[in-house]
């Protein structure tokens, strides 16, 4: 019977563009939809930008558009990752779409009018407020010392360097990410979705250990629901209610009946996923509300382990106490580590650019397959090895699959007019076994054991290879009396190879749409591979289907972002010579003549080309947090705000010492604009990495003129404008 399936993704959030860690589930969820559709089964693939939240209004604001400007911005860069990597989606949608409010809003009446009473609450509670701002902080716009390990620049909600979960009140002097002033608490009307009342608990304890979920997700799940003591000797009491509103200003959903309250994004975003499924059903014409009251409706949701409270808790609750349906499972996956599980940066050149991958003129199935040769069905993290990468592609790819056609198809084309001809005992065995692991293979593809999957079908294509080499084609052609072996041989060759392409297809959907028309047949399912092409059958002649994976692309693809040119470098190491790097300064600096009459000291550098002032990235940013160092008599240390966010759309500062403590009091600085070198690679220090370098100026003869000033732009620059 042909199954019904809504597959998703998780939404990514609109303020960049796709990393890798997308690409990849993607890539695991496209395998699995295209393999569905194989076995014949009806699926509706949805994805959609995830674009409420506080991190979207500040960088729109940034930018001087409007947030839905700068998220259709990022929308229009989605397709070239997509079509780029074969990833087919149905639809692709946004959750500031009216199908997303109309939903959302319809859910929460539905979640507040229960007739077995209310699951909303209303209650007063106190948040850091930034006074300059005129706006409610999210945790993680908050930040400050941490009140355990005492490190500071930590996050409102935990600390990154010993991992402590605190409220943002902990934090020892807090400050605004946004503007650098001091908070202020004030008290606010908060919306809550009563998780711990009795009904949601009892439905989730049932939900989540049911048999849907990965044993390891729901086993850790199971431990929300008990009363216990953490390491810290803190106790966490169960399920807590979940805070779902945010007041003004704030892009996202309006919540009904409660003016300047708008919903928490994480609890709109999964309702993207209906309202892209609503607007494909608009698009085809179909009753959506009839869609979903189907009772043999399939509801699948692929994500990462980073997001499962919201996926596993919440989502369901929601769901299910709206009156709606709750998915059959969602499969969770570890995250992609790069080069033995190094964590991928950029800055190190250990990112994996998926633009950059394509643009490299990498085949995206190389990369299809490698990560489906190590996905499994667990949440495990997986790791991209470049060296692994190109011996298993070239091993696997061409070394077992793909030469198994080339080794064969120029014989049948050149000696028999490409025509199959009768396979005798040995063969018919050989694909009577191939055909036989159709059902197996198909088992590892729907429970997502794809690495399973492809150990099994490279298996068979090492008995192919075998049977290549005992026949030895290439020898039989040199001997006239035996024409009908080699065509024998070759026949086998090329229907073994359709089995193969079909066992791959759903990993390798451009190879296998190649590999139709050069044999000539319909598109490849799992119910027709177990028919047989007859003798007399004619293929198209053979143009090779993959190239091999060369060394200097994989080198260019982990090549470190463009550095500054040795001048610029030595500039900045010159200038640190006033944080009491002297004598690696003076190694390095550049050859500037001193001369008392000239100004400032000394005679003009070498003369430059714009091409060459180009390369240096000079950036606006703000001074957010400014302290002396302990142990040094002349540096402070930065935190700057230079307009950019992390990887999960959160503001990402820069820590950067400067030799200035001989002009400069910390609170001097805090506050005001500067200008950084913005693409320095960062430099170990003494007392930590220096993320880039403000620039100041000074005299030559520090004896005769000493000091040294920051530079400070006219107001109404803002952090992140690049100087050109």
């Amino acid at each position: 019977m042909t199954r019904q399936l809504f597959v998703t993704t998780a939404l990514p959030y609109a303020n960049g563009n796709f990393h890798i860690g997308h690409i990849m589930e993607y890539i695991q969820a496209d395998i699995w939809v295209r393999y569905q559709r194989m076995m014949g089964n009806a699926v509706d693939f949805c994805g959609a930008d995830d674009t409420h939240g506080a991190p979207i209004m500040i960088a729109a604001e940034k930018a001087g558009i409007t947030p839905q400007q700068f998220v259709a911005n990022i929308a229009a860069g989605r397709k070239p990752y997509l079509d780029g990597f074969h990833i087919r989606f149905d639809n692709w949608h946004s959750t500031d779409a009216p199908e997303n409010h109309a939903l959302a809003q319809a859910i929460y009446r539905s979640l507040r009018d229960h007739k077995d009473g209310s699951l909303i609450e209303v209650r007063t509670i106190e948040q850091f407020f930034d006074p300059e701002k005129n706006m409610f902080l999210p945790d993680r716009f908050i930040k400050g010392e941490c009140p355990k390990c005492h490190s500071a620049d930590q996050y409102g909600d935990n600390c990154e360097q010993c991992g402590a979960v605190y409220a943002p009140t902990d934090l020892i002097n807090p400050f605004s990410a946004l503007s650098g002033a001091k908070p202020e608490l004030k008290s606010s009307e908060h919306f809550f979705f009563k998780l711990s009342d009795p009904r949601c608990v009892a439905f989730l304890e049932s939900w989540t250990q049911d048999g849907k979920l990965q044993p390891e997700v729901a086993n850790k799940i199971k431990e929300w629901f008990t009363v216990r003591t953490n390491p810290d000797g803190t106790t966490s009491e169960g399920l807590g209610d979940w805070d779902i509103s945010r007041d003004a200003p704030y892009f996202g959903i309006e919540i009904p009946d409660a003016p300047g309250k708008y919903f928490y994004v994480w609890l709109d975003a999964p309702i993207g996923y209906l309202a892209s499924l609503k607007n494909l059903c608009t698009k085809r014409g179909v009753d959506y509300e009839a869609y979903m009251a189907n009772p043999l409706l399939e509801q699948y949701h692929f994500i990462g382990k980073d997001i499962v409270t919201f996926h596993t808790l919440f989502w369901p609750a929601t769901l299910h106490f709206s009156g709606r349906k709750t998915p059959n499972n969602v499969f969770v996956h570890g995250f992609l580590t790069v080069n033995n599980g190094e964590k991928m940066s950029k800055s190190r050149g250990t990112g994996l650019d998926p633009l950059k991958y394509l643009k490299l003129g990498m085949n995206p199935e190389w990369l299809r397959y490698y990560l489906a040769a190590k996905l499994s069905a667990r949440n495990e993290d997986i790791d991209f090895n470049a060296d692994d990468f190109m011996a298993r592609v070239n091993a696997d790819l061409i070394g077992k699959f793909v030469n198994i056609a080339s080794r064969a198809a120029g014989f049948l084309t050149k000696r028999f007019d490409g025509k199959f001809g009768t396979v005798g005992e040995d063969g018919a065995a050989l694909l009577h076994d191939m055909r036989g692991q159709s059902s197996a293979i198909a088992q590892l593809y729907e429970a997502r054991e794809y690495a399973k999957a492809m150990k099994e079908t490279m298996s068979l294509a090492d008995r192919v290879n075998a049977f290549v080499d005992a026949n030895k084609p290439w020898e039989l052609a040199k001997h006239p009396e035996q024409t009908a072996r080699l065509q024998d041989v070759c026949t086998v060759c090329l229907k073994a190879f359709r089995i193969l392409t079909c066992y791959l297809k759903p990993v390798l959907p451009e190879l296998a749409a190649q590999v139709e028309r050069f044999l000539n047949i319909a598109p490849l399912s799992f119910a027709n591979i177990t028919q047989p092409l007859e003798a007399g059958h004619v293929i198209d002649t053979y143009q090779h289907l993959m190239q091999r994976v060369d060394a200097k692309q994989l080198d260019a693809l982990f090549e470190p972002l463009e550095q500054v040119e040795q001048a610029h470098i030595a500039t900045e190491l010159a200038a640190n010579a006033k944080a009491g790097d002297k004598k690696t300064a003076k190694a390095a600096a550049p050859a500037v003549a001193a001369d008392p009459t000239a100004p400032g000291g000394e005679a003009v550098a070498p003369t430059i080309t714009i091409d060459d002032f180009a390369k240096i990235d000079l950036r606006i940013a703000k001074i957010l947090s400014c302290t002396a160092v302990a142990g040094s008599t002349k540096l402070l240390q930065l935190t700057l705000d230079a307009g950019e966010q992390d990887e999960a759309g959160q503001p990402k500062t820069r820590n950067v010492f400067s030799g200035i403590a001989s002009m400069y009091q910390p609170e001097q600085l805090v506050g005001k604009l500067t200008v950084l070198v913005a693409n320095l690679a960062p430099r170990k220090m003494k007392f930590g990495v220096s993320e880039g370098m403000v620039l100041a100026a000074s005299h030559a003869d520090e004896k005769a003129q000493p000091g040294i000033y920051v530079l400070e732009p006219f107001a109404g620059a803002q952090p992140g404008m690049r100087i050109h």
